[in-house]
């Protein structure tokens, strides 16, 4: 009689052991999993240099980006560099205008009007240069257009900083 009750209490600590060892090994295996953060996704608007340090896999339809050199018709044996579009004369500004940056790290709303209820009609990416047309009365909004774009819109004042177009001229060394 007393060999079965040690039967019994030795098998039921070592149902128990089982299960919280089971136990155990399962919330460690989720918690391993869950703790593996995933790839971060590409968009179709990214920068051309986030989407070439995107992981593998991730690109939207499954394109990869092509790194060859795209050749005219003619074929040379040297890849050639595409014409930059050069300003041969800036746009003369409007009077009371001047050129300017966004300095917002996260870019900007372009607003229909000057107010946070306004449409939204755009975006402006951070560093891009811009026109600074007017401010609104009471300062807290500037009306802008993107250089390069007719796209005119309101900002938020403050977010934006005056580029100086005189560039300094070098020392002769």
């Amino acid at each position: 009689m007393l060999s079965g009750l040690t039967k019994f209490i030795l098998g039921f600590f070592l149902a128990i052991a089982v299960l919280v060892g089971g136990g155990a090994a399962i919330a460690l295996y989720f918690m391993n999993r869950t703790g593996i953060p995933p790839a971060k996704p590409v968009y179709s608007n990214d920068s051309p240099s986030v989407k070439a340090q995107a992981p593998k896999g991730t690109e939207l339809g499954g394109a990869k980006p092509s790194l060859t050199p795209r050749t005219s018709s003619k074929s040379s044996p040297t890849p050639t560099e595409s014409p930059k579009a050069t300003p041969s004369s800036p746009k003369p500004l409007p009077s009371g205008a001047y050129r300017g940056r966004v300095n917002w790290a996260e870019g900007l709303s372009l607003r229909s009007q000057p107010n946070q209820e306004a449409e939204k009609i755009g975006g402006v990416a951070f560093n891009q240069k811009i026109i600074i047309l007017s401010e609104s009365e009471d300062k807290a909004w500037q009306k802008i257009r993107l250089e390069g774009s007719e796209q005119e819109g309101w900002v938020k004042a403050g977010n934006t900083e005056k580029v100086d177009e005189q560039q300094p001229e070098k020392p002769e060394q």
